[in-house]
């Protein structure tokens, strides 16, 4: 009778690693960035119908790379879970820190567990605050693990190369149409240190805008505003602060992509 092959643990579970690593990176990237009146996502992705970006709650939303099945997935559940918190106790109570508190150990049970494969995602949960100093954004790997992050981060594709341009050039006191450039210029770098051409039509950006006075504020950034914010539209005029196109989504209902 043959000996079964031994692997170690600290093996398998680099193994494991490498493996969604590897996933994560096959898919295009998105920039996260604070900006003066909240916090702008801006993800490489030509698909107007699965969405990379999406609200989760009033002052919540999700980003993620990786695959579109699996990451939709724990969308949907983050929602639902939000939807009981906040009907059960309060609005106030769905928080940025508890729902990446359930994605970690969603991610950390899958990850370490031998009967299936690994997540090939990464997730960005961020909420906006009344002040900058109030904004939250967390980072989840594919393990499980949460990093708390500020100012800008970019995770997916070429994710070194993205960060190291955004730590060279990002403030906190940017403005709108300057965050906006700057995540564009950020995802036109390749692997190569080139740049390679980038338009609006290619891009997916949403926004939280704590300035809103509604209760939730979350709105996605559209066709000629997004244009304009860029300096692609200069004929429209106007400085692209007002909302184009659906200003949110239903917390119920939505999509992301890879």
């Amino acid at each position: 009778m043959s000996t079964p092959f031994y692997v170690s643990p600290q093996q398998a579970m680099a193994d494991r690693a490498e493996y969604a690593r590897k996933g994560i990176a096959r898919g295009r990237s998105v920039v996260v960035l604070q900006y003066t009146d909240g916090i702008v996502f801006v993800a490489e992705n030509p698909s107007r119908s699965l969405h990379k970006i999406s609200e989760i709650y009033d002052r919540i939303a999700f980003a993620a790379v990786g695959k579109y099945n699996e990451f939709e997935n724990l969308r949907i559940g983050g929602v639902r879970y939000a939807d009981l918190r906040g009907f059960t106790y309060d609005r106030a109570d769905v928080t940025a820190r508890g729902l990446a508190n359930v994605y970690a150990q969603t991610l950390g049970t899958i990850f370490s567990s031998a009967a299936e494969k690994p997540y090939e995602v990464e997730l960005i949960v961020a909420e906006v605050g009344p002040a900058p100093e109030d904004d939250q954004i967390y980072r989840l790997p594919h393990d499980g693990s949460i990093v708390d992050e500020h100012g800008s981060l970019a995770v997916g594709g070429n994710s070194d190369q993205i960060n190291s341009y955004l730590e060279q050039r990002h403030r906190d006191d940017m403005t709108l149409a300057e965050a906006v450039k700057l995540g564009k210029e950020s995802l036109a770098r390749d692997n190569n240190g080139g740049e390679r051409e980038v338009t609006a039509d290619q891009l997916e950006v949403a926004l939280l805008d704590r300035s809103r006075v509604q209760q939730r504020k979350f709105k996605r950034v559209l066709g000629s505003q997004l244009r304009r914010l860029l300096g692609e539209d200069e004929s429209s005029g106007g400085s692209g602060s007002s909302e184009s196109g659906d200003d949110g989504e239903e917390s119920s209902d939505g999509d992301s992509e890879k």
